[in-house]
């Protein structure tokens, strides 16, 4: 099994070292990932300039490619034949923060996994529920080794095609986890405001500010699953039809010009 590992907060971070880590009992492991952090970069695709991929060596001395796009790139790159062995899963992480509710439509770590599911590969996104007092000093192990818990699950499995899991773990010791959920996505919370100042030189800018965002704990989703304890495993899908207003919107009176002015 030739599993490719990227990430969202750059090839040097401590999270994604102790992925690739424990991902190794279980192939051949290849580290693809962004040479800074694309925190919040949702999903990209760069096509308007050239990405530049250089051999970097990570703090144990395993070897890993760094690349100045996005974590999509990253994946894009590795199924398009930049590897000399084609990548046949993907696990993106650990990025330190969770990933929940809406997060995952701004997240570059489930949009990385999300690209290996358009390339019709088993794909897993992992994030430690983290905080920022905590980030600098976060455990990774707990994490990690669910990490390699879900994807040794996966192998065993499969995933349906263009189907991927996000998996959020609370910032517990192993032994402190109460066990896994399966679980929907839940409704985050956010509690952004708009800052307006000027620069030294008196031009006006904008900066998106506000608290960490927080989330409804209901009983079967992310939210929910990772306030109990619990490791948070949810299936995401990339048709992002609302199947059950088809029918009520055929309904409505497209054709007719005299509905709109």
């Amino acid at each position: 099994m030739h599993i490719l590992v990227t990430n969202d907060d750059g090839v040097g971070a401590p999270g994604l070292l102790a992925l690739a880590e424990a991902l190794q009992p279980l192939g051949k492991i290849t580290v693809l990932a962004p040479d800074r952090n694309w925190s919040m970069s949702g999903h990209i695709k760069s096509l308007d300039r050239p990405l530049r991929v250089k051999q970097v060596t990570l703090a144990n001395g395993m070897p890993a490619y760094s690349c100045d796009g996005a974590p999509s790139d990253c994946v894009a790159l590795a199924l398009l034949g930049f590897l000399p062995q084609p990548p046949e899963f993907v696990v993106s992480g650990i990025n330190p923060y969770a990933n929940l509710g809406h997060d995952l439509t701004y997240s570059g770590t489930v949009t990385a996994a999300m690209e290996g599911a358009i390339g019709e590969l088993p794909a897993v996104a992992v994030s430690l529920d983290g905080n920022d007092e905590h980030c600098e000093q976060a455990d990774y192990h707990s994490a990690a080794t669910v990490a390699r818990r879900v994807v040794e699950i996966v192998i065993a499995n499969g995933l349906p095609r263009h189907v991927l899991l996000n998996v959020n773990v609370p910032n517990l010791p192993i032994e402190k986890i109460r066990g896994y959920k399966v679980t929907r996505q839940g409704m985050r919370i956010y509690r952004d405001i708009l800052v307006k100042r000027e620069d030294p030189r008196g031009n006006p800018y904008c900066w998106i500010s506000g608290e960490p965002p927080t989330g409804v704990p209901e009983e079967d989703s992310d939210i929910g699953a990772l306030a109990e304890g619990y490791v948070s495993i949810m299936p995401v899908q990339l048709d992002l039809t609302a199947h059950h207003l088809l029918e009520n919107l055929r309904a409505w009176n497209w054709n007719n010009s005299n509905t709109a002015s």
